[in-house]
């Protein structure tokens, strides 16, 4: 390597350290959970997963990884269409799109892939792209990849400003295709995207919308089938990404569901699926056997939905202030960046794991500790990590 490389990052390095935004990986010695073995630390809660149904360690989805590695091996050693695909991706995408409730869906080794695919593939230069202002990196690289490979121009409306999208919907009628593209839940809020004002408005100006339901996916809805359903909408976006790593079983991958046609033309040119191998069998047997279990128990979805409603009301009954909502994303507003971290690692050494963000991830003075809440907690481990919560809260003089 370049020594003028290897010191530069070096410098740079130590200036994380100074800055205090240098990441310390945690290490786990055992299956996420709503508690787990960390090395060093013993049995602690964990409120900074996105195992969102508990699912990373349910017996069922567990077998169904193990069947998929005797049947069909560790992976396809090749891109699909060269080497061919197995009946397990099949499976996967017809239960995926069943669970958006589109006509087709394309699975991704991530969410990230079909995030840079979608955009990129199906706009050319006489198209334009708008993306929420808060949306996920992974829809800011896509939107920034489509404008340097599909030359489609782009913009940023401000956050869940309708006025704003308009007036940018409207100013491009000159436009062949227009797409609208936004979180359905935002991560760092944990706000829902609302949903009929922005079907609405690009039915109306004969746009098509994009919703990454990442952190809807299993958790909104009645049966957990994500923002659509939440709004008694399921059927009406255009396209829907979405990730298998996060409720649906925790392990990696994602898809984009949507019309027929899309979901061919993405197969056909999509270049995150083209030169990449598929998403190995095992984790889609498991991503599988996750939506099928959650088809047979939407109750999973109802007891998510009860433990968030409990911790943020005794957040709040405690002094803190977290962000209102109806998900189980909950942030812990403390002010300044020093605060919301020290309140990690003093609630890490309390045995609960509950990650801090501050500036540039989140606004100058809206740094906080994210709670993300699971249906496998039991009221014993939500009680104990609010427990922990007062008494940090105190020390540091948050409450």
């Amino acid at each position: 390597m370049s020594n003028v490389l290897e010191r530069r990052l070096q410098t740079e390095l130590e200036q994380f350290i100074r800055d205090g935004v240098y990441k310390r990986l945690n290490f786990l010695d055992g299956p996420q959970g709503a508690r787990v073995k960390m090395e060093g630390r013993g049995e602690v809660i964990i409120l900074s997963s996105n195992n969102y149904l508990g699912l990373s360690n349910q017996p069922e989805v567990v077998a169904a990884g193990k069947a998929a590695l005797d049947r069909f091996g560790a992976g396809t050693a090749s891109v699909r269409f060269i080497c061919g695909t197995f009946t397990v991706h099949r499976a996967l995408e017809a239960a995926c799109a069943r669970l958006a409730g589109t006509a087709a869906s394309l699975s991704f080794v991530s969410a990230w892939n079909a995030n840079e695919a979608v955009p990129a593939t199906l706009l050319g230069e006489d198209d334009l792209i708008v993306s929420d202002q808060l949306n996920h990196a992974s829809i800011i690289d896509g939107v920034r990849l489509a404008k340097s490979i599909s030359k489609c121009r782009t913009a940023v409306y401000k956050h869940g400003d309708l006025t704003d999208l308009r007036e940018r919907l409207s100013a491009a009628r000159d436009c062949r295709v227009r797409m609208v593209i936004t979180d359905g839940v935002f991560s760092m809020e944990g706000a829902i995207a609302p949903l009929p004002d922005l079907v609405e408005l690009c039915r109306r100006h004969d746009a098509v919308l994009v919703v990454d339901d990442s952190h809807g996916t299993g958790v909104l809805g009645a049966t957990g089938r994500g923002t659509a359903e939440h709004f008694d909408m399921l059927g009406e976006v255009d396209i829907i990404t979405s990730t298998l790593g996060k409720a649906l079983g925790g392990a990696a991958g994602g898809f984009a569901a949507a019309a027929a046609s899309v979901c061919d033309y993405l197969t056909q040119r999509a270049r995150p699926q083209l030169f990449s191998n598929a998403l190995p069998p095992t984790v889609a047997a498991s991503s599988l056997a996750s939506i099928e279990y959650l088809e047979a128990h939407p109750e999973r979805v109802t007891l998510l939905r009860e433990n968030a409603r409990y911790f943020r009301e005794r957040l709040l009954e405690l002094g803190f202030k977290p962000l209102p909502g109806e998900t189980p994303i909950i942030p812990v507003i403390l002010g300044e960046t020093a605060a919301a971290i020290r309140m990690s690692e003093l609630l890490l050494a309390e045995g609960v794991f509950a990650t801090g963000f501050g500036f540039p991830v989140v606004p100058q003075g809206q740094a906080r500790v994210r709670c993300q809440i699971s249906a496998a907690h039991t009221r014993d481990d939500l009680d104990q990590a609010l427990e922990a919560f007062k008494r940090v809260g105190r020390k540091l003089g948050q409450i």
